[in-house]
């Protein structure tokens, strides 16, 4: 089943207060629309991105060249036009879309997954959280007065994402059409006759709407970044921070050979549960240890279905994703590949191209080298492959 997701960012956000729509305000190192695409860019199950734009506002250039394809569409004049819009750049052939609001930038990975899976089952579904006040609804007059108790264990607060089937999504589309108005695709969906299943959701994934939400959100990123420490468990502080990783793979048939997401004519691949790229799983681990953020294996362990096959530029990206997350930024990142065949410098270009774009720096910073070992040990014998890196990250406040 393939699954795209479509990240709805066309208003104007003016009840933020801000000179510029709220997407394109930064909390922390990145905007609420990056973090919100980067939420979907890197995890496995999301095929590609549509994102809703206003008129006449390109992708931002840190959006382009991604691992899975990002394509931007300019909106409507309401959200569900803006919804129409991103559904009719889809692929035709993906099964399942994921909608989610740009203005909601800490989705998290578990949350996508309950929702796709739920929506993969039943054909639509949303994230929401149970109500915990007692609910009141007020009648028409003013001052307003209560005119009833609502049941509180059957109130839930709508989050995104939302995903539906295709099918399911065509009839919502349709019915907003048609003159109906929705406050969201799933209300569009219900109009339409179909069933919604409710998933949990996360009181994290927050809503910037005010000026007293987006403080909210600045406050959650300077909490991520205090809370960030050293594998001793000392606060970190250091503006610069210098991480090691290594990895091998056996070289066997009927793999296809991929080095820092680069393709390499080769009789033989990479051995391993995802697509083997030992370039990019060295990289990960230098990055992610460079933050203090673990390994490849606690993010990505080959006990775990999902990553089974998965794309290690995607991994890495995630991993990137997760080392801004904590207040860090890439400086550079040197590699050395260890291998008797192939020859690696007639793609070495192309492959510091691709991390570069994994790794959001310039290629100037991206070094990879090849070496043999020069007959010795297994990867002498051409039995395997390989790489020893190391990644310098800077604060992102310096």
């Amino acid at each position: 089943m393939t699954v795209a997701a479509i990240v709805a960012a066309g208003g104007q956000g003016r009840r933020l207060g801000e000179s510029r729509p709220k997407q394109f305000v930064k909390i922390g190192d990145r905007t609420l629309l990056e973090r919100s695409v980067d939420a979907f860019v890197t995890h496995p199950a999301i095929d590609e991105v549509v994102v809703v734009l206003p008129p006449g506002a390109p992708l931002p250039p840190s959006l382009s060249g991604r691992a899975k394809p990002v394509t931007a569409v300019p909106g409507g004049e309401r959200r569900q036009d803006s919804v129409a819009a991103g559904f009719a750049a889809v692929t035709p052939s993906v099964d399942l879309i994921v909608i989610h609001d740009a203005a909601r930038p800490f989705v998290d990975p578990a949350t996508i997954d309950r929702t796709i899976e739920a929506a993969r089952e039943s054909g639509a579904a949303i994230a929401a959280l149970p109500a915990s006040d007692t609910v009141k609804e007020a009648g028409r007059q003013k001052p307003a007065t209560v005119s009833r108790t609502l049941p509180r264990d059957e109130i839930w607060l709508a989050q995104t994402p939302q995903a539906f089937a295709r099918h399911v999504l065509a009839d919502a589309i349709r019915i907003g059409q048609s003159g109906v108005a929705g406050t969201d695709e799933a209300s569009l969906a219900e109009q339409a006759g179909h069933a919604v299943r409710l998933v949990e959701g996360d009181a994290r994934n927050i809503k910037v709407t005010t000026a007293a939400d987006l403080a909210h959100a600045r406050a959650i990123v300077a909490d991520e970044r205090k809370r960030a420490v050293t594998a001793g468990g000392t606060p970190v502080d250091a503006q610069w921070r210098i991480g090691t990783g290594y990895d091998s793979h056996r070289l066997v048939e009927g793999r296809r050979l991929l080095l820092g997401g680069v393709l390499i004519p080769y009789s033989m691949g990479l051995k391993g549960h995802s697509d083997g790229d030992a370039l990019c799983h060295a990289i990960t681990d230098a990055v992610l240890g460079a933050a203090a953020l673990g390994d490849i294996g606690r993010h990505f362990p080959d006990t775990d279905e999902r990553w089974r096959g998965a794309n290690s530029i995607v991994l890495l990206e995630q991993a990137v994703a997760l080392v801004h997350g904590a207040g860090f930024l890439v400086a550079n990142v040197d590699a050395v590949v260890i291998a008797e065949r192939p020859a690696l410098a007639p793609h070495a270009d192309r492959i510091r191209e691709r991390l570069a774009q994994a790794l959001r720096v310039n290629v100037s910073e991206v070094s990879v080298k090849g070496k043999t070992n020069e007959g010795m040990g297994e990867t002498g014998r051409g039995e395997g492959i390989a790489v020893h890196a190391v990644a310098l990250l800077r604060r992102a406040d310096v």
